[in-house]
C-alpha cells in the first residue's frame, strides 16, 4: 500500500464479513455499504493493533479472533441514529389512545404495571421518551406504575444511554413542560448537557439483546412495543422470525409499534392496524 493511499477490503473478506455480520445481527450488508464498512473497521484495525483491513479480517475468520472480537465489530458497524420524540405521531396516539385503552381494558389502578419494551434502544432517546410519556399518563390516568425495558445489540449505546447524558441540542423536540420536569441542565452551562432525572432513570432497564436470538429473556406479557426503523435492515425471512418472536411477548390487546416506512403485509401475524404503523395484538 503506497503512502496516501486509504486502506481497501478485498472483495473475498468483504464477502466473509458481510455474511457473517448477516448472520449474527440480521443485518442486511450489500455492495453499497462496502466504503461504510471499510471507515467503520478502520477504528478496530487501531485498537486491534493489526496493520491494515486484510490482517484484521486474517485475525477475525483464519486466526480465531472472531469470539472476542464480535461485539465490537458489531457496535462499529451498526447504525444508531435517534432522537428524542421520533416520529412524534406514535407518542401522540401511546398516550391519546393506547394507553388509556390499556388502563380500561386492564381495570387499572395504582398496583398495576405497564409493561414497554424499546427493542433498539440505541443511546436511549426512545425508551427516556416513553418514560416521559408514560409517567404523563400515569399521573393523568390512574397511577399505574411503570415498567421499561431497553435493549440494544450496542454496548456502546448502551453505555451512554445508562448515563442518560446528552447535549442541549438533542433536546429540542421535547416538549417545553416535559423538558422543566424530566430534564437537569449541568451546573456548568457552558458544557450544553441535560441529564434526564432520577426518576425517570429508574423507571428504564437497559441490557444487551440481539433479535437475531432464537428467544428473548422479555416478559411474555408486554403492553406495548417499540420496533421502530430496525426491520428495515432485515431481509424478509429474518423479518417475519423477529416479528414472529416479538408477538410471542406482547399479551393480547397490547400495542406495537413499527417505523413509518416499515409494513406487517404478508406476514401473517395476529395484529391488527389501529394508526399509522401502529397495531394491536388480537
Amino acid at each position: 500500500m503506497t503512502a496516501g493511499t486509504l486502506d481497501h477490503l478485498s472483495q473475498r473478506d468483504f464477502r466473509r464479513l458481510a455474511t457473517f455480520i448477516h448472520d449474527y445481527s440480521g443485518i442486511k450488508m450489500p455492495e453499497t455499504k462496502k466504503t461504510m464498512v471499510e471507515g467503520r473497521l478502520r477504528k478496530r484495525v487501531a485498537a486491534t493493533g493489526t496493520a491494515h483491513l486484510t490482517d484484521y479480517c486474517r485475525h477475525l475468520f483464519d486466526e480465531g479472533g472472531l469470539a472476542a472480537e464480535t461485539i465490537h465489530l458489531i457496535d462499529v458497524v451498526t447504525t444508531n441514529k435517534t432522537e428524542f420524540f421520533r416520529e412524534p405521531e406514535h407518542f401522540r396516539f401511546l398516550a391519546d389512545v393506547a394507553l388509556p385503552q390499556l388502563v380500561a381494558d386492564r381495570r387499572a389502578g395504582p398496583h398495576t404495571i405497564i409493561k414497554v419494551w424499546s427493542t433498539a434502544s440505541s443511546i436511549g432517546a426512545e425508551p427516556y421518551t416513553l418514560a416521559m410519556v408514560l409517567a404523563d399518563a400515569s399521573q393523568r390516568l390512574c397511577g399505574f406504575r411503570i415498567n421499561i425495558v431497553a435493549t440494544d445489540i450496542s454496548t456502546r449505546v448502551l453505555e451512554t444511554a445508562t448515563t442518560a447524558i446528552y447535549p442541549e441540542a438533542m433536546i429540542e423536540p421535547v416538549p417545553f413542560d416535559m423538558r422543566k420536569r424530566y430534564l437537569l441542565r449541568s451546573k456548568q452551562a457552558s458544557r450544553g448537557l441535560v441529564r434526564i432525572v432520577p426518576e425517570l432513570r429508574r423507571l428504564v432497564q437497559f441490557g444487551r439483546l440481539n433479535l437475531m436470538d432464537a428467544s428473548y429473556p422479555i416478559d411474555r406479557d408486554m403492553d406495548v412495543v417499540f420496533c421502530r426503523n430496525m426491520l428495515i435492515y432485515f431481509d424478509k425471512p429474518t423479518q417475519q422470525a423477529v416479528l414472529t418472536r416479538l408477538c410471542d411477548h406482547l399479551r393480547p390487546g397490547g400495542y406495537l409499534f413499527l417505523g413509518h416506512s416499515e409494513s406487517l403485509a404478508g406476514f401473517g401475524l395476529p395484529l391488527k392496524p389501529v394508526g399509522t404503523t401502529a397495531f394491536r395484538r388480537e
